[in-house]
């Protein structure tokens, strides 16, 4: 009977062990960014690289922004915009967005189009300068180039019900974009006045008038930039 309380002693201590030593391979969580005093990214992982969260402590949302594999945005990044939320990618053709509020979350990327001088669809890494979301509306500054997603509404001509909008081709024929075939939903695309040139999105109310440079931003109560430790959770 002995040997055999002690044999029971024995795995409970082994299994004692094991939940210690899990608990403790555990990766590291932190923040990486704070958007003001009750919004802020979190990042568990090592190396600065793995899942991302959101959370808005005053609006009671804590979502998953990225599963794993986040790599975190070292260029400026201001972000005082709370409806529309963009997280930029340490890869510069790809951002992950919320319209609301960070309740949910989609991937996003840059148009089809020739946004760069040399026709590339998305700048190179060495080329970027900031990253500003604000008035629920993004933009990437590059050496280069403005990227930019549409002003946030959609243009009430292709909404249901609406009459479309009519353009002339350069045959002379007229066509009509009709509701439901307007393609770019506000806030989804990112592109430069050059890539949107000859597309029927340029017809479209939520892309006209668009600015030459970053919107200035004032008195802004977050970080301007991502940060991580990279010995998170090593030990010394």
């Amino acid at each position: 009977m002995e040997s055999v309380n002690g044999f029971f002693k024995i795995s409970t201590m082994l299994m004692a062990l094991t939940v210690l030593g899990c608990q403790a391979k555990q990766a590291p969580t932190q923040v990486v960014y704070r958007f003001d005093d009750h919004r802020f990214l979190e990042l568990t992982g090592y190396n600065c690289e793995g899942a991302l969260w959101y959370t808005d402590s005053q609006r009671g949302i804590h979502s998953q922004v990225a599963f794993q594999f986040y790599r975190i945005f070292t260029h400026t990044f201001i972000h005082p915009s709370e409806k529309y939320i963009a997280i930029p990618w340490w890869e510069t053709g790809g951002l992950t967005v919320s319209k609301d509020y960070g309740q949910t979350w989609q991937p996003v990327g840059t148009s089809p189009g020739p946004n760069e001088p040399n026709g590339d669809n998305s700048p190179p890494q060495d080329d970027v300068i900031s990253f500003t979301v604000v008035n629920d509306q993004g933009f990437l500054l590059t050496k280069k180039s403005l990227y930019m997603s549409s002003k946030p509404f959609e243009d009430p001509r292709v909404q249901p019900g609406g009459p479309g909008i009519p353009h002339t081709l350069q045959d002379g024929q007229v066509q009509v974009i009709k509701p439901g075939s307007d393609g770019w939903k506000w806030g989804m695309v990112y592109s430069t006045k050059r890539g949107l040139v000859d597309t029927v999105q340029i017809l479209k109310t939520n892309w006209q008038g668009l600015p030459d440079k970053v919107p200035e931003v004032n008195n802004y109560k977050g970080w301007d930039h991502m940060r991580c430790d990279m010995n998170a959770g090593k030990g010394k």
